[in-house]
Parts: C-alpha cells; structure tokens; sequence
C-alpha cells in the first residue's frame, strides 16, 4: 500500500476529538480525569474525560464507536478550544494502522510538533499566516562575529527575562552582536542564547489570541518571551515559563549589595522560599477574580444596611419543616430571604434591570433569574434559579436544594451560571454579621445574608431578647438610585420582620 492510500485509509479510520467550546466563547479547558485510555473499547456517546473551563467542570462524551488509538494530553494540562485531545480507531479489526503509532505512543502530527509548517494552518477563527510571512530573511554574517546556529532553549532553564537578554534581543533586531554584560560582584550564568524567530521581521511576535490573552492576564510583555514553537510560534508553556522564576543558583559566598541597590529591594518575595506555596491561578478561581476586578471598577457601587428582627420568620420556618407539602424539602431561613427578595423585586421592578454599555441602554427585565453564591472547593460559584419570580415556596425549596447540592458536588454547567438578573451571598453560615458584597457582573443587585443572632431588642415597649440579622444590598448606582435602592432594601427587611406579607405583598 503506497503511503498516499495508507494516509487515506488512515484518515477514515481514526477519528480525532477536538476539546470543544463548553462554555461560553471560552478558549480553553484544564483535562481534570481520563475515564479511558489507549486500548480502551469506547461507544458513541460514552463520557471519556472531565474538563474544567472559567466557569463549571463538565463531562464530555466521545461521539464515536470504536478503541482509543492515542490520548495526547495528561489529567492537569490547560487545552485550547479546538485542539485534538484524543484518537479513536474507528475500525480495530482492520489490523495495525499503516504509518500511525500504536496504542498508547504519541501520534505522529504531536511528534512532529516541532517540524515546519506545510501550508496555512488552520487556527480558532480563520487562517494563520502562510509560513512565508513568519520566517525571516537570512543575514549576512557581520565581520569578526562568529555564526552562532539557534538553538531550542530548554523550557525549565528559562525564567524572568534579563537586562541582557533583553539586549540581545535588540542585538539580534539590529542585526550585530550584543554587547557583553557589566561585570558584576558575582559570577551569573550567561543567558541562553535567542532563536532567530523570536522576533519576526514585521517587530510583532508570533503567538495565537489564546496565548495572548494568557500573557496580558499574567502582565508578560510577549516580546521578552523566548519562542519554541515551530516557526518562532510563542506558546502557552513558554508564557509560564516567563512567568516561573529561576531556580535557584549554587550558593555563593555572602557579598555585600551592589552599590546603589537598597538591602531591602534585593529581599522582596525571597525572605523564606522553603515556607512559600505557589499554585497557579485557572479555572473558577481565575475566572472569579477577573470578574470581581471588572465589576468593582465598571459598575458603581453603593451598599446600604438594614439590622431586622427576624423572630417570626424563625418561627415560620419551624412551622413549614412540619409541613407536608414540604416534606423532604430543604426548610432554612435562606428560603424565605430569597422568597422576601422576590417579592420586593416584583414592588420595585424597575430594580431588576441591566445596563448596556455597548448600546447605551438600561434594560429592564420581566424575569427574575436568583444566583445563590455558593463556596465550593474549585471556588465560588453563582448558579441561579431560573424565572424565580414565577415559583411557589415548595418549588423555591426544591430548586434551591438542587442548586446548592450540585454546585458541593462540582457539577453546576456554564447555562446554570448565565443569564442571573440578581445575587444572594448567605454569609451567616460563616458567622459573620455582614458585608459589603462585589455585583456579580451584569447583575443589577446583591443581598448579602448575615448571621441570625440572638440579641436584646426593643418589643413592644420592652427590651427582650429577638432573633436580630443584618442584610446588606449592594447595587448599581447606574441603574438604582438612593431612594429606589433603600426602598427595596426596606422591603426586604419588612416582609422578614413580618412573613404574612410574603402572602399580602406576593
């Protein structure tokens, strides 16, 4: 069989799965567990692995029939949307595939990773650059300089750029010999040498928008990161390693600073390296602080307070945990806060809107989808009932029940997390009296819950001991005034303070 017809042949029997967009326009997903591996009989919609995106851990089925042929990445490893992650052998009774790896070996497009480019490759949107346009014009040796071929640069050896390389770099542009290094007090291993493609002809270093957007969050200038894709392509691991520090070097015998450096600037983040952790920031965790960061400083913030007697609604929900109707349903204090926010929102419904900043538009909306902040262990979370507004109480408890168990067991998908209009963070359960919580972004308000304590209270004309809780509403200052928001935060509070409203109010 000629390699054309092997290569045919081949291309009909394995069937590569790329990692999907499971969330929304995300562009890449951490492989958390491999429920199959090389050699492995696989059926058409059989879940083979657990990803992580920005936003939910989600199982993806494989949809084809058939043996694991290769699996290309480990449990750990941060994918691209669009990048083949698995191979499967449609067709194992056919024998060995002619030309491909067996089981368990790297495929031969992984191999070949590091071989030129044939053609335009294909990217997430479109074409990438024909590899014409990335490889630059020969130069022609300088006098008295030695021809030095480039050499791949081992990816643990490189760290935070220097001063010299960053001199060799423009060297390099400039097409001479960089200068050598200042003498220092103490000997420092010479840098590694730079490809010749770091920098491509055009000044603008070559990377893919995924990669791009990884070094503008981690704040890494692309044009001091040493490439090692093919063609001069920065990736994702040469971006870390700009970002990881060196490791350390052989100890050296104590020398005083050097003259005009303060002690203390030569000290910053090494008082104790054996004593730190560093975990990288991805997933949820990423996704949160990010979000947090554009929401305090896009949305203005105003947070008012209200403490509330909450005795009666205490005593509400000893009487409904009797009641059959809700029987095996979650019964809490949450239950009614949420039901007391809905029925102030449908008194106030100008509160439940968004703010287009695109269009320069308020937009106000006729449902009320309700987020419950949730801790787990990927980090927090905000899944939402969806058209809460609409719900009775006992079908409010089951919702909230199911929302609160799923997202403990790390399964809540992207679609439960989007489209929230508003946001109940409960965090009493912690013991804490309240807070002043951050919008979630696109949300027009948050309550924050606070601990439900026992407290003297004035009663009736007499100091008694109450039940007594503090809530805290954060809104959009864009989109709720003072008088709007205080109302609606008072409303709250009175329907709490006295629950047969939720039956004269709803």
């Amino acid at each position: 069989m000629t390699t054309g017809t092997a290569g045919a042949a081949n291309a009909q029997r394995i069937r590569e799965f790329k990692m999907p967009d499971v969330g929304e326009g995300l562009t890449e997903a951490e492989i958390l567990k491999w429920y199959v591996g090389p050699g492995d009989t696989v059926t058409d919609g059989q879940v083979v692995c657990e990803v992580e995106t920005a936003k939910a851990a989600v199982e993806l089925p494989i949809p084809y029939d058939g043996v694991v042929h290769a699996v290309n990445f480990g449990e750990g490893t941060t994918v691209d949307v669009g990048t083949v992650i698995i191979a499967v052998d449609t067709d194992p009774g056919a024998g060995p595939v002619q030309g491909q790896p067996g089981a368990g070996e790297v495929p031969a497009d992984a191999a070949e990773e590091d071989a030129e480019p044939q053609g335009r490759q294909a990217v997430l949107v479109g074409y990438g650059a024909a590899p014409s346009s990335t490889k630059r014009r020969a130069r022609k040796p300088q006098p008295g300089a030695g021809a030095q071929p480039a050499t791949r640069v081992p990816r643990a050896s490189v760290g935070s750029p220097s001063e010299s390389v960053t001199a060799g770099l423009q060297a390099e542009l400039n097409g001479r010999s960089a200068p050598a290094p200042a003498a220092t007090a103490v000997a420092v291993a010479e840098p590694p040498p730079v490809p010749a493609a770091a920098v491509p002809a055009t000044g603008r270093p070559l990377a893919k928008p995924p990669v791009r957007k990884l070094a503008k969050d981690l704040g890494i200038d692309l044009a001091t990161v040493v490439p090692t894709g093919p063609g001069g392509v920065i990736t994702r691991d040469d971006v870390h390693a700009a970002v990881a520090p060196v490791e350390a070097a052989p100890a050296v015998a104590p020398t005083a600073p050097a003259v005009g450096v303060p002690a203390a600037a030569a000290a910053v983040g090494a008082f104790d390296a054996a004593r730190e952790r560093r975990v990288p920031v991805k997933g949820v965790r990423k996704a949160t602080a990010q979000a947090m960061v554009a929401s305090a400083f896009t949305a203005p913030h105003v947070t008012e307070f209200i403490t509330v007697d909450v005795t009666r609604t205490m005593k509400l929900v000893q009487e409904l945990k009797q009641d059959p109707d809700l029987a095996g349903l979650r019964v809490n204090p949450l239950l009614l806060v949420a039901k007391a926010f809905l029925v102030a929102l449908k008194r106030h419904p100008e509160a439940n809107a968004a703010w287009d900043e695109a269009n320069q538009e308020i937009v106000y909306k006729d449902y009320i989808n309700l987020g419950i902040a949730a801790a787990t262990p990927r980090g927090l979370i905000v899944p939402n009932i969806k058209d809460a507004g609409t719900k009775a109480l006992p079908q409010l408890a089951a919702e909230l029940g199911e929302l609160v168990a799923t997202a403990r067991e790390g399964k809540t998908t992207p679609a439960a997390m989007s489209g929230g209009t508003v946001t109940i963070t409960n965090v009493g359960v912690f013991g804490v009296d309240t807070g002043t919580p951050i919008l979630n972004p696109g949300e027009s308000a948050i309550l924050a819950f606070g601990a439900i304590k026992l407290q003297p209270w004035v009663h009736k004309g007499r100091v008694k001991p109450r039940q007594v809780t503090t809530l805290a509403l954060s809104f959009d200052h864009r989109l709720i005034d003072g008088e709007l928001g205080s109302k609606l935060l008072a409303d709250i509070a009175a329907v709490l303070e006295r629950p047969k409203r939720l039956i004269t109010w709803g």
